[in-house]
């Protein structure tokens, strides 16, 4: 029987590491084993959704068949992992009705982090009037209240990251962990006995 995929959905402002740890996500299941496949929002956007602008029911209309991808993915086995802002808490509390194997996973860093970061100076531009439906500027974003897993990506490394999404997974019986090699017989007396030298046995 062909077991079921699950959905892992990075949320957060722009700028704030949601795609960097994504794509690290994707590379260590792999590693593992795992069928997946990386949902970017912004690039579904431009490839699927030029209809849409950024009203709020445009955004929920996008939010919804990023679910809607994700349920068909899981659905076959795979994992789907999604980088979107999702800035309504609603809207992500639906998904995780719809997706029963759903996991929330929110990247927070300070805005004067994110305005350092944005190369592209989208934060500048929002705050000068230039560019319009930037969240956490000119366009709301409601902070996950009790995401499954809390990043800071302004001062946890994206490795700290991939490490607490992964066991977060672990924990919920979605990924096997990776067996650590046990000592030999051998090893284990050199180890007892370079501890009895030390004078701690």
């Amino acid at each position: 029987m062909q077991a079921e995929g699950f959905t892992v959905w990075f949320t957060g402002l722009p700028r704030s590491g949601k795609s960097t740890v994504a794509r690290m996500l994707v590379d260590a299941l792999r590693q593992r084993g795992q069928h997946v496949e990386l949902l970017n929002s912004a690039r579904i956007r431009h490839e699927m959704n030029r209809s849409l602008g950024f009203s709020r029911e445009d955004i929920e209309i996008s939010v919804r068949r990023l679910g809607y991808e994700c349920a068909l993915l899981n659905r076959n086995g795979l994992a789907a992992v999604v980088t979107a802002v999702s800035p309504y808490r609603h809207m992500r509390a639906e998904l995780r009705k719809e997706l029963p194997r759903f996991v929330e996973v929110y990247c927070r860093a300070p805005m004067e982090v994110l305005v350092a970061r944005d190369t592209r100076e989208l934060f500048v531009g929002a705050q000068r009037g230039r560019i319009q439906h930037v969240a956490g500027v000119n366009a709301p974003y409601e902070e996950p209240l009790e995401p499954d897993v809390l990043l800071n990506t302004d001062v946890e490394s994206p490795e700290a990251c991939i490490a607490k999404v992964t066991a977060k997974l672990e924990s919920l019986g979605l990924v096997q962990g990776i067996e650590q090699p046990g000592y030999t017989v051998e090893e284990e007396e050199m180890i007892k006995q370079r501890l009895r030298d030390l004078g701690y046995l």
